[in-house]
């Protein structure tokens, strides 16, 4: 995985924002809900939501671990960007996006869904 890629994909959702928290660490959000969290080197990794029936799917591959304070929320790491192709990145990262998108309130939901890409 390219994290500029990934970067690219989290930049181009519907609504995104991002901003820098904790310092150094590049958060990708929507509605102010983060979908996305990344370091500021790229051998940092990227942390994202998932499904909760693809935690442990994702946990048991090497390279991909419960995210660090986000595990119980089933967040997962991608600390070997080798573990995961550009397209399955991508999706991955979508799907978050959508996790967390459907979680926002209706209004804003149609607020978001009225942004143009």
């Amino acid at each position: 995985m390219n994290i500029e890629k990934a970067k690219a994909v989290c930049r181009a959702l519907p609504g995104a924002t991002e901003d820098i928290k904790w310092g150094a660490d590049l958060v990708f959000s929507v509605g102010e809900k983060m979908f996305a969290v990344t370091g500021s080197e790229a051998a940092d990794g990227i942390s994202f939501k998932v499904d909760d029936d693809r935690f442990l799917e994702l946990t048991d591959r090497p390279g991909i671990v419960p995210a660090p304070y986000l595990a119980r929320a089933k967040w997962v790491k991608i600390e070997d960007l080798k573990a995961v192709s550009d397209a399955e990145a991508a999706a991955l990262l979508k799907r978050s996006y959508e996790i967390i998108f459907g979680k926002l309130t209706k209004k804003l939901q149609r607020e978001i869904g009225d942004t143009p890409s």
